[in-house]
C-alpha cells in the first residue's frame, strides 16, 4: 500500500444573492490505497462526504452557505522514510512564483504576496475530471 496526499478543494457557496468572491479551501488529506486510482476514489468519497451545510447553520460572512466538493486538485505520492508517515517525511508540495525576493519573504512570514500557482500536475487517474479548455471569443 501507498499513502498520498490529496489535494481536496472546497468551495463557499452562499445559499441566496449574488455571490462576488468565491472563498476556497484546499484540504490536504492523507490516503493509504493500493494503486493511485483507488486513492483518487477515495479523496473524491471525501470531498463528497465533507460538501454540507452543517444542517442549514453554516453561515460565512453572516450569510447563509454551504461547503460544496470542487475537485481534487492535486494527488501527489509521499515520499516517505519508512511505511508509514513520520517525522520529516515529505507528505505534498506546492510550485509557486513569485515576482520577487521581497514577495517570497512576505509570504514566507505569512503575509499577503502575490504568487503564481505552477504545479506540474500529471493526469491522474480520472482525466475527464481535468478542467477542458477554454476557447478564445472571437
Amino acid at each position: 500500500m501507498t499513502w498520498y496526499a490529496a489535494h481536496i478543494i472546497m468551495a463557499v457557496k452562499y445559499k441566496r444573492g449574488v455571490q462576488r468572491r468565491f472563498p476556497v479551501w484546499e484540504n490536504v488529506v492523507l490516503i493509504q490505497a493500493a494503486t493511485e486510482a483507488q486513492a483518487f476514489a477515495k479523496a473524491e468519497a471525501i470531498g463528497l462526504r465533507d460538501a454540507s451545510d452543517d444542517d442549514g447553520s453554516m453561515y460565512w460572512g453572516g450569510r447563509l452557505a454551504r461547503w460544496e466538493f470542487s475537485g481534487i486538485r492535486k494527488l501527489t505520492e509521499c515520499a516517505l522514510l519508512s511505511e508509514r508517515p513520520s517525522d520529516s517525511d515529505e507528505v505534498t508540495y506546492h510550485e509557486l512564483e513569485f515576482t520577487s525576493s521581497a514577495a517570497v519573504e512576505r509570504y514566507a512570514n505569512g503575509q499577503p504576496a502575490e504568487a503564481r500557482h505552477v504545479d506540474q500536475i500529471r493526469l491522474m487517474a480520472r482525466p475527464e475530471r481535468q478542467p477542458k479548455a477554454r476557447r478564445k471569443r472571437a
